[in-house]
């Protein structure tokens, strides 16, 4: 149990000093950010498929084109939420404009197509596995009380959306805590969609980023 919980604090570590390099404006596109975003997804996926023993029964897809359908439809409601939460925080707040501009800021640096291959064969699926697939399963497992999954769930969506504080940004900050409960809400009442979450996380990265850009 207790080598559980250093290993799960050594992942979050390693992944909040990632989205620091990545997101903070002292180290911000230094190198291209999608190389090291592609670098750091295959690192967290790495620590999480490495910490869980039981990862054939992680990886293991059951209805597969069930999972794809719910998967895929899943991304468009939740790009259709993204839609209607820039327009009500544009007329909310003044500085909301500009700050998702900056986020679009980070496609410079590497062909579109490519970034898309990366969001949604890479990044993506990485990102899922590693957060509802290893952290949020291992709190799950490690905490204790009587709605230990419940804990998991908001504790993973907190820190999911903390790790992106060191970009100063709010409006990514919120977007991040929005994504990031939805998909770990559907993974708490429902951990075998865990492969429909992959297609929803990567299919969302490249609607929001490349397709269908808010």
């Amino acid at each position: 149990m207790r080598k559980d919980w250093l290993r799960l604090g050594f992942a979050i570590l390693v992944a909040a000093l990632l989205w620091f390099y990545m997101f903070s404006p002292w180290t911000h596109g230094a190198p291209n950010f999608w190389i090291v975003m592609s670098f750091s997804a295959v690192t967290l996926m790495s620590l999480g498929l490495g910490f869980t023993p039981d990862r054939g029964v992680l990886l293991k897809v059951e209805r597969p084109l069930l999972q794809l359908i719910g998967g895929v439809l899943l991304a468009f409601a939740l790009w259709g939420v993204f839609w209607v939460g820039d327009k009500a925080s544009a007329f909310l707040f003044d500085f909301a404009r500009t700050q998702v501009d900056n986020v679009y800021l980070m496609k410079a640096g590497l062909p579109q197509w490519l970034i898309a291959l990366l969001l949604i064969f890479l990044i993506g699926p990485a990102e899922e596995l590693f957060w509802r697939g290893y952290v949020q399963r291992t709190f799950s497992r490690l905490f204790g009380g009587k709605h230990p999954a419940d804990l998991a769930f908001i504790v993973t969506a907190l820190i999911y959306a903390l790790v992106h504080i060191w970009s100063f940004n709010f409006m990514l900050v919120m977007a991040a805590l929005v994504a990031g409960a939805v998909w770990g809400f559907i993974y708490r009442i429902s951990p075998k969609t865990l492969p429909a979450l992959v297609v929803s996380h990567a299919l969302w990265d490249v609607l929001v980023f490349i397709l269908l850009p808010i």
